[in-house]
């Protein structure tokens, strides 16, 4: 990697693989602005008591992530599936272990989105990328979207919103991501970067 890259951090978790493929079409994007860095990580699984129930290393995939992470990014998209309208429990756990970023302003006034994969049309999608922006906005950074001049949002059957980025992955978890959905998560990844690399610059 250049090092003159400016590196934006797309952070998921993905217990089925649909946000996971969510997030590698936002890497896609944000890889499309020339001298921007798509930098893939994911969070362990936890157990019900809070713990995290998976191996030091995936056995597959992008790296868990580190806290060194946030600091080396210059932007972040942030993505979980929805879990009664919520983030996933996994996202929130490693979001809580932030305090000391959040002491230090490691964050304060990087640009950063939200996507999120749901298994029913209209189970939380906007309510899950609500949540996982609160904690965005006590770290000072820079919240954005999608604009209406994406013709898609008022297109898609499927997901995509103002918000960020969705997927509807069907009960079973199979519903393949539309093209609507892939060109809004592209674009959202474009935003973030093009953004990140102007915000970069000024620095």
């Amino acid at each position: 990697m250049n090092t003159n890259q400016v590196t934006i951090l797309v952070l998921y978790y993905s217990r089925h693989g649909n946000t996971k493929k969510l997030a590698e079409h936002i890497a896609q994007g944000i890889e499309a602005v020339a001298g921007c860095d798509a930098r893939l990580r994911t969070v362990p699984a936890i157990s019900s008591n809070i713990t995290a129930s998976e191996p030091e290393i995936p056995e597959d995939g992008p790296p868990y992530v580190e806290l060194s992470d946030l600091a080396d990014c210059a932007g972040l998209a942030l993505g979980s599936p929805t879990r009664f309208g919520n983030m996933a429990a996994a996202m929130k756990y490693f979001l809580d272990g932030t305090a000391a970023d959040w002491l230090s302003g490691t964050l304060i006034g990087k640009p950063a989105c939200v996507f999120t994969s749901t298994g029913s049309m209209h189970g939380g999608q906007e309510s899950t990328l609500l949540s996982m922006m609160l904690p965005l906005m006590h770290h000072g950074m820079l919240l954005m979207g999608l604009p209406y001049s994406h013709p898609e949002l008022m297109t898609t059957s499927t997901g995509g919103s103002p918000y960020g980025a969705t997927h509807w992955s069907g009960v079973d978890g199979r519903q393949t991501i539309s093209e609507d959905s892939k060109k809004l998560a592209f674009e959202l990844g474009k935003r973030l970067a093009q953004t990140a690399q102007k915000l970069h610059a000024t620095r």
